[in-house]
């Protein structure tokens, strides 16, 4: 494809990407948005190039690399007006780039476990932001994935992109049904690892038997029972003060730590 302009609000690629905002155009599509040329070239290093490319006027250098490798791509670049990234992004202050990429999705069947030291499993996470920190959080440890279990939120929607920082791109993501993760967890080669408010076992002295998989429960209800049960060893992270709890990112971010310390 070549590039071209647009300055219609109403063009049909322009209204394509926008709608690319509700969960049922990107399962339709198997597409997703990601925003700034930070994390497109993120995607390009990583070997997704753009389906689609919108910028506004050419500036940085980075940004001819961004069309030379979506244009290699046979993806569609496109120079659109400030008004037009601002709607695609639903943003008074705009990036000057978003990208239009693939979603990626690996099956339990072909996640190698031995490839990273740490994994980590979310049950029916809620939050995209605290998704997006967790997937951000897993790069920067190194781990080899993230899957989610059972009914969760899309990691493909532009507020979970927008909190892995680029990450996206370089986590692979898994989604299972709670039966599958079961069967599959049986042949997990290491420790399986669950945080319970009502563990004994404090997160800094547990057996971490490589390669670990950390369960983590959602943000309003923790781990349920039989998801508990599925864990060699159940821990608690040791609360000092006033609050109770903690954010699930920030939880997930300590046990991933504590596991590849």
């Amino acid at each position: 494809m070549s590039s071209r302009a647009v300055t219609s609000l109403t063009n049909p690629t322009v209204k394509a990407v926008r709608a690319l905002h509700l969960r049922k155009e990107r399962d339709e599509t198997g597409l997703f948005v990601a925003e700034g040329l930070k994390a497109v070239i993120e995607g390009i290093e990583t070997g997704h190039a753009p389906a689609i490319l919108m910028h506004g006027a050419e500036g940085h250098p980075l940004l001819k690399t961004a069309i030379a490798a979506t244009l290699a791509a046979k993806g569609a670049v496109i120079e659109v007006t400030e008004a037009i990234l601002a709607k695609v992004s639903r943003r008074d202050n705009p990036q000057a780039v978003v990208g239009v990429f693939r979603q990626v999705f690996r099956s339990l069947e072909a996640l190698e476990p031995q490839a990273a030291r740490c994994w980590v499993a979310l049950h029916r996470v809620r939050d995209p932001g605290n998704l997006g920190t967790i997937v951000r959080t897993a790069d920067a440890a190194g781990c080899g994935g993230v899957i989610l279990v059972g009914e969760c939120c899309d990691p493909y929607s532009v507020e979970a992109v927008r909190a892995t920082m680029g990450s996206i791109f370089a986590v692979p993501l898994t989604k299972a049904s709670e039966a599958q993760f079961a069967a599959w967890r049986n042949g997990w080669p290491g420790s399986v690892v669950g945080t319970l408010l009502s563990a004994d076992v404090d997160h800094r002295r547990a057996d971490y038997a490589r390669p670990t998989l950390i369960l983590m429960g959602n943000e309003q209800q923790g781990l349920p029972p039989d998801m508990a049960a599925l864990c060699d060893v159940n821990v608690k992270i040791p609360m000092r003060g006033r609050a109770d709890s903690l954010n699930l990112s920030v939880a997930t971010g300590i046990m991933i730590y504590a596991a590849t310390a």
